[in-house]
């Protein structure tokens, strides 16, 4: 049951990872860098995915052509106070949105933030470990062996390898795809 709790709190670092990683931009135009904005749609603060259908008709490009054509100002002027530094363009129909490249010195800053979500990942497992081993403590002073304990934590010490190598594998991933001009 501990090993079972401390995989699902791994397991929650590793998608709350990749939750962060998707955010970071790597240059190339991408739906989800847009998914922390909302627009005021009939008093309702909705998602912008909601209210519009968003493409990528290619690597630089995001299109966003909302239901109602009363909601383009709404969803531009949505898009500016997000600060998410791209400009939206409108054209009457839709909104285009032109992803500038990266500079090289813009990549080695999304890697270091990159980096540092994956520390913080680890952080959470290495909590997640620090918890079950604790729990394993008390259950070994009330009612387990030290052997069924001692295979308890090195289950545990597995567990917490997996996931971490798990996070160094994401963070590879990512760090190539940013720095991939």
């Amino acid at each position: 049951m501990v090993l079972d709790m401390a995989k699902e709190s791994m397991s929650a670092a590793i998608e709350h990872l990749k939750r962060d990683l998707a955010k970071i931009r790597a240059g190339r135009a991408h739906s989800s860098m847009l998914d922390g904005i909302y627009v005021d749609y009939y008093g309702a603060n909705t998602a912008l995915s909601q209210v519009s259908n968003i493409n990528t008709p290619d690597a630089r490009t995001i299109s966003i052509q909302p239901w109602e054509k009363a909601m383009l100002e709404k969803i531009e002027k949505a898009i500016m106070v997000a600060n998410l530094g791209i400009n939206p363009q409108n054209n009457g129909e839709l909104i285009m949105i032109n992803i500038p490249p990266l500079t090289e010195e813009r990549r080695r800053n999304l890697v270091k933030q990159t980096k540092t979500e994956g520390e913080n990942a680890k952080v959470s497992i290495r909590n997640a470990r620090k918890e079950a081993n604790d729990e394993i403590k008390s259950l070994k002073e009330e009612t387990i062996s030290d052997d069924l304990a001692k295979t308890a934590e090195d289950g545990i010490q597995k567990l917490t390898d997996t996931y971490t190598a798990k996070v160094d594998e994401l963070l590879a991933i990512k760090e190539k795809d940013i720095m991939t001009v």
